[in-house]
C-alpha cells in the first residue's frame, strides 16, 4: 500500500473515483443527513478498496447490480484526530459500489444553524466548508485533491426552504418514489412538505470544492454570468449586490489574463457571519463571509481572489496540501493582476503591501517549526487547518512576481496562458510545475535560485517589497508613530479602508495604551464597519494591554466566526506571560460564543488554548 497524499487513506494501486451520485434526505431537527452514494470507479477493481471517512455512520455497503452487501471494516475503531477513519470494501471486478451512510451532527464540513444564529431568525441554515479535508465528512470518498469527481446530487429539504450547491441547478420537483438509493425509506423521502432540488456538476473537481447552502434564499442579479444569493433578507441582499456589482468586468478581465472561463456561471452566496473563511472558491458558486460587505467595492478584492481561483486551483489543482502554494500562490498573483486592471496600480501595490506585512508575521509565528514557511512542505501527521497561513499566498505570490520581473510581463503572461490551458483539469506537484518552468522558459534556473524559492525556508532574498508613492508614505507615517507622531486629518483624508490596514500592520506590535485610546479618539478605529480595520486596532489595542476595549473584542468575537479574525485576536489574548486575566477572559468569551462557529474555527481556537495555556 503506498498513499499518494498525507492526508488521505487513498491508496495509489486503486483506481480514482470518477463520479459520484448522491441522494440526501436532510433531517434539521436531528442536524444530520441520511445519505447514499453511488461510486464509479475508473475501471473494475477486486480486493480491499478504500476510502476516507469521518464522523460517519455506515450502515451498508451494496452491489449496485445485485444489491447484495459488501463486506466493510472502518479503521481504527478509534478515529485518527486528523485523517478519521478509512472505509475498506471487499469488492470483486466492481466498478460501482452503493454505500448506505448518515452523517454526524458533530460533522466537521458541516454547520447546523438554528434560526436565532442566522440573520433573519426565522429558518434554519445549513452549509459546507470542505476544504481542507473535511468532504469524508459528509460522504465516503477519495478525499485528496488527486482524485477529481463528477458528480450529481439529490437534496431532498423543506418545502419552505431552497438549496444551492457548487454545481448546476437542473430542477426542483416533488419527490419520486424509490429515486433515494436506500437513504431513506420512501414514507420520508416522500413525506409531506418535502422537494428535491437537483444539481449535476459536470466538470472533474477536487472534493475539497464539494459545496451546498440549505436555507431560506433569495438572489440579486448583477451581471449575465452572476447572481448574488443570501438570506432573503432585502437589505444584505442590496448591499451585496451593490458591493460586487463589477464582477461581470472582472471575470472578462481574468478570460482576457488567463484563457476562457470554464465554469459556465459565477454565482456568489453571502453566508451568516459564522462562515470562517473570507471566501471560498468553489466552481459556479462562491461562498463568501459577509465582512467583506464594506459599502466601497472594497470587498471585491476577495471576489477577485475567489474568481482567480476558477483558473489556478479549479481549474489547476495542487495533488495534496504539501503543494497549496501552486492553488494559493498563484491565485494571489493571479488577483492582483485583476485588482490592478479593474481598480488601478495603485489599489494592487496597498494590497501587495498589507500581503508582504502579513508574510513577515507569518514567518515570525513559524520560526519555531520553519517547515511551514517553505513553499512545498512536508505535512504528514500535520493537520492543515493548524498550519494554514500566509506563506503559501504570499511567498508564492512573491516566486511568481519574481519570475515576471526576471522574463517582463508580456512573455510571463503568454507563459500563464499556456500553463493554464496545458494542465486544466488536472491536478499536480511543485515539481510539475517547475519542469513546466524551465522547458518553456530555457535558462530560467541560472537567474532564479528555484530551489531556494520552493524548498528553502523564511523569505529569499531576491523577494520584494513593493514600492508606490502612498504605500511609501503610508509606512513611514507609521514609523513616526513610534516616537509619538500621529497622522493629522488632512495626511489620512481620502484613505479608505485599505490604507488604515496598512498603516495599523505596520505600527509597532506595543505601544502605549495612551497612544493606542488618542488614536482612536482622533478616528474612531474601534468603530469601523470595515473589520480589517476594525481587527487590526483591536489587535494593537491587545498587545498594549489597553483593557479599555475588550468589550469592542469580545463583541467582535461573538458577531463574527470568520478565522482571519478570531485566530489573532484569541492569539493576542493568550500568548505570552503575566496574562491571566486575559486567558480567563477568552475562555469565557469562547465558550459564550464557540456554539456560533463553524466546527473548523472551533478547532483552531482550542489548538491556540492548548498550545499557549
Amino acid at each position: 500500500m503506498a498513499l499518494i497524499d498525507p492526508h488521505s487513506y487513498t491508496d495509489s494501486t486503486h483506481p480514482l473515483t470518477t463520479h459520484i451520485s448522491l441522494s440526501f434526505y436532510f433531517d434539521f431537527a436531528s442536524s444530520t443527513i441520511l445519505s447514499s452514494a453511488v461510486l464509479s470507479l475508473a475501471a473494475p477493481y477486486s480486493g480491499a478498496f478504500t476510502l476516507d471517512s469521518r464522523s460517519l455512520s455506515i450502515s451498508q455497503v451494496l452491489d449496485i447490480a445485485t444489491l447484495t452487501p459488501l463486506p466493510f471494516t472502518l479503521q481504527p475503531t478509534s478515529p485518527d484526530a486528523i485523517l478519521g477513519q478509512s472505509l475498506t470494501v471487499t469488492l470483486s471486478n466492481h466498478s460501482q459500489l452503493l454505500v448506505i451512510f448518515k452523517t454526524a451532527p458533530s460533522s466537521s464540513a458541516l454547520q447546523w444553524l438554528s434560526p436565532p444564529q442566522t440573520f433573519n431568525k426565522s429558518f434554519p441554515f445549513v452549509y459546507t466548508q470542505c476544504q481542507a479535508i473535511h468532504a469524508r465528512s459528509i460522504f465516503p470518498c477519495q478525499d485528496t485533491p488527486a482524485a477529481r469527481i463528477k458528480y450529481a446530487a439529490k437534496l431532498n429539504i423543506p418545502r419552505y426552504l431552497s438549496a444551492v450547491m457548487g454545481a448546476k441547478h437542473v430542477c426542483r420537483r416533488d419527490p419520486i418514489p424509490g429515486e433515494c438509493g436506500g437513504a431513506c425509506d420512501d414514507s420520508l423521502w416522500c413525506g409531506e412538505g418535502r422537494v428535491v432540488e437537483e444539481f449535476v456538476m459536470e466538470q472533474p473537481i477536487p472534493p475539497y470544492l464539494f459545496a451546498f447552502a440549505v436555507g431560506e434564499l433569495g438572489f440579486r442579479e448583477v451581471g449575465p454570468r452572476t447572481k448574488v444569493y443570501s438570506e432573503a433578507i432585502p437589505g444584505v441582499l442590496d448591499a451585496a449586490a451593490t458591493e460586487f456589482a463589477g464582477t461581470e468586468e472582472m471575470i472578462k478581465v481574468g478570460e482576457g489574463l488567463f484563457g476562457p472561463y470554464e465554469w459556465e456561471r459565477f454565482d456568489l452566496l453571502v453566508l451568516p457571519p459564522s462562515f470562517p473563511y473570507g471566501g471560498m472558491e468553489n466552481p459556479r458558486m462562491v461562498f463568501l463571509t459577509p465582512t467583506v460587505i464594506k459599502g466601497d467595492a472594497t470587498g471585491a478584492q476577495v471576489v477577485a481572489h475567489e474568481l482567480a481561483h476558477s483558473w489556478t486551483g479549479n481549474l489547476i489543482t495542487n495533488k495534496s496540501n504539501d503543494h497549496f502554494w501552486l492553488n494559493e500562490g498563484f491565485t494571489t498573483y493571479a488577483e492582483r493582476r485583476i485588482v490592478e486592471a479593474v481598480q488601478g496600480k495603485e489599489r494592487a501595490v496597498l494590497n501587495i503591501g498589507i500581503g508582504w506585512k502579513g508574510l513577515v508575521e507569518d514567518m515570525e509565528r513559524f520560526k519555531d517549526n520553519m517547515e511551514f514557511t517553505k513553499l512545498k512542505t512536508n505535512q504528514q501527521g500535520v493537520d492543515p487547518d493548524d498550519v494554514y497561513s500566509q506563506v503559501p499566498y504570499e511567498k508564492g505570490f512573491q516566486f511568481l512576481w519574481r519570475i515576471e520581473r526576471q522574463i517582463g510581463r508580456p512573455a510571463f503572461d503568454e507563459f500563464l496562458k499556456k500553463y493554464i490551458a496545458t494542465f486544466k483539469f488536472q491536478s499536480i506537484d511543485t515539481d510539475t510545475f517547475l519542469d513546466f518552468l524551465k522547458a518553456n522558459v530555457p535558462g530560467i534556473e541560472s537567474h532564479i535560485d528555484l530551489k531556494e524559492w520552493t524548498e528553502g525556508t523564511g523569505i529569499p532574498p531576491d523577494a520584494m517589497e513593493p514600492a508606490s508613492d502612498i504605500y511609501t508614505k503610508i509606512v513611514s507615517l507609521a514609523n513616526e508613530f513610534k516616537v509619538g507622531r500621529m497622522p493629522n486629518e488632512d495626511e489620512v483624508a481620502d484613505w479608505g479602508g485599505q490604507e488604515w490596514e496598512l498603516y495599523l500592520e505596520n505600527l509597532p506590535k506595543s505601544v502605549e495604551a495612551s497612544q493606542v485610546l488618542a488614536l482612536d479618539a482622533r478616528y474612531r478605529l474601534s468603530e469601523s464597519k470595515d473589520y480589517e480595520v476594525k481587527v487590526a486596532f483591536l489587535q494593537l489595542a491587545i498587545s498594549s494591554r489597553c483593557s479599555n476595549y475588550y468589550n469592542e473584542v469580545e463583541k467582535t468575537l461573538k458577531e463574527v466566526g470568520r478565522m482571519k479574525y478570531l485566530r489573532p485576536l484569541y492569539t493576542g489574548l493568550v500568548q505570552g506571560t503575566g496574562k491571566e486575566e486575559e486567558k480567563i477572559f477568552a475562555k469565557r468569551v469562547f465558550s459564550e460564543a464557540c456554539a456560533c462557529y463553524h466546527p473548523i474555527a472551533q478547532g483552531v481556537v482550542e489548538s491556540i488554548f492548548a498550545k499557549h495555556m
